[in-house]
């Protein structure tokens, strides 16, 4: 996963590539060559960690509008000889999103830049998803030449333009262009053809059906190049094949198997709540075997039946993963007398691996279910600190239950944050005495761009005047 460089958070440029609201409240209060630089720079180089899991091409599309920034920064990006060099789809992504929602937004600068990527560029695709929500019919049928072209008439090239057709996110440029170019309508034919033949003849390796043909083959993908990790579709066959008489190879190979056969076993006696199986997972949590002590963690993290909860007060005070991952459990599923060794697992993690350890958001969904009073310095800490926008909403979700000043401190900045989740929570709790406040629901209310949930979070504050929790 691409690791970026996060600058302070306290600086502009800090703010802004972690998509915090305040990000936006400094920049529209900096000098204008200051703030688009730092625009500039996170939108040619995405900060996110996750692409995936966070969000931040309308909160720099907007913040393009208020500026009223050139793109010349990002026509230049595009552009630029590395793309054809460079075709990761992260290199750009993020900035034809943002033109996209440029375009959105009526500017037909950002709409031309995004034409002239689809019939040059090397992420073509992505630009063309844009287009198909923005574009009219008469812009996306002159589009097709060129998009064509990239498909030579050989044997080779119809195939890439069946498997383009096929796996295009918007479907509506090539529908339009079915109707003008024959080679479209002959490979969309081909594509439904082929995905009823996939259906019909599912390909790939399968394992015999016995349980130890089972375990072999989910040893077999470890054991190749490149690697392969069955144990989660070995544990499915496994629940189709295994009988009561099979128990007691299921457990040897739990306790003493191969890798992958072990992880298998694990993920399948587990499902099966079998009465060894929180024993097994204590002496496999710390095995030297890495993909043993994944899988014993990951299996007991989501056990919720109280034998597991039992184990899990036992392991809570281990410094150790099975410790953290028995503080999960009980983050998810334990009493108000557990939130105490929820509060300290998290106050653990954060110490030794700062504000973006893996599995945070679990703990601090935790200690904001109890709404832990006194966990309100580390939640804030982990709101202004972690790079990560999702994480900062999950810091948002539990200051909403367990501080006090929520409604009329953070609650404020979130709602220009970037994730709509966040922005809805705080449509929901930002104390409308602010002025600022008024005037951004009033401006969320009006934004064609914005998500149905926060404009009906909006609507319901702005029509009553008050908290709607």
């Amino acid at each position: 996963m691409f690791d970026p460089d996060i600058a302070p958070s306290g600086s502009l440029l800090g703010l802004l590539q972690r998509g915090r609201g305040d990000g936006t409240l400094h920049a529209l209060a900096a000098r204008q060559p200051e703030a688009l630089a730092a625009l500039e720079s996170c939108v040619l180089r995405d900060p996110r960690r996750d692409w995936r899991l966070e969000s931040r091409s309308l909160y720099y599309a907007r913040l393009y509008s208020e500026l009223e920034g050139a793109l010349d920064g990002i026509e230049h990006h595009l552009f630029h000889p590395d793309d054809l060099l460079d075709t990761d789809e992260q290199r750009t992504g993020l900035a034809l999103s943002v033109l996209g929602h440029l375009a959105g937004y009526g500017r037909r600068d950002a709409r031309d830049l995004l034409r002239g990527y689809a019939a040059r560029g090397s992420n073509w695709g992505w630009a063309l998803d844009e287009l198909a929500l923005r574009d009219d019919d008469e812009g996306l049928r002159a589009l097709g030449p060129a998009v064509l072209a990239r498909f030579p008439r050989t044997p080779e090239g119809d195939a890439a333009l069946g498997r383009a057709v096929q796996e295009a996110y918007e479907p509506r440029p090539w529908r339009l262009w079915a109707a003008d170019h024959e080679r479209v309508r002959t490979a969309q034919e081909q594509a439904c053809f082929n995905r009823w033949q996939r259906q019909l003849r599912p390909s790939g390796p399968t394992p015999g059906w016995s349980v130890r043909d089972v375990l072999d083959w989910a040893q077999a993908g470890l054991d190749g190049h490149p690697t392969e990790h069955r144990d989660a579709p070995a544990a499915r066959c496994l629940a189709a094949v295994a009988a009561p008489e099979d128990r007691d190879e299921l457990l040897e190979a739990a306790r003493r198997g191969p890798e992958g056969s072990r992880a298998a076993a694990l993920r399948h006696l587990a499902d099966r709540r079998d009465r060894e199986i929180l024993d097994l997972i204590e002496a496999a949590a710390d095995d030297p075997l890495p993909r043993v002590a994944h899988v014993a963690l990951e299996v007991f993290e989501r056990m919720r039946f109280p034998a597991a909860l039992d184990r899990a007060r036992r392991w809570a005070g281990r410094d150790d993963a099975l410790g953290t991952a028995a503080a999960r459990v009980l983050a998810c599923a334990g009493g108000p007398d557990d939130a105490p060794a929820v509060l300290t697992a998290l106050r653990r993690q954060v110490q030794r691996e700062g504000p973006d350890a893996e599995g945070l958001a679990v703990l601090v969904e935790g200690v904001g279910r109890h709404a832990m009073v006194c966990a309100s310095p580390l939640l804030r800490h982990i709101y202004r600190e972690t790079a990560s926008s999702h994480l900062r909403g999950q810091a948002a979700q539990a200051l909403s239950a367990a501080d006090p000043a929520f409604a009329a401190g953070f609650a404020v900045e979130c709602l220009w944050d970037c994730e709509e989740t966040t922005r809805e929570l705080a449509a929901r709790h930002a104390t409308i005495g602010d002025v600022r406040v008024l005037a951004r629901l009033r401006s969320l209310a009006a934004d064609p761009a914005e998500e149905a949930e926060v404009q009906t979070a909006v609507r319901g504050r702005l029509s009553s005047g008050g908290p709607a929790h």
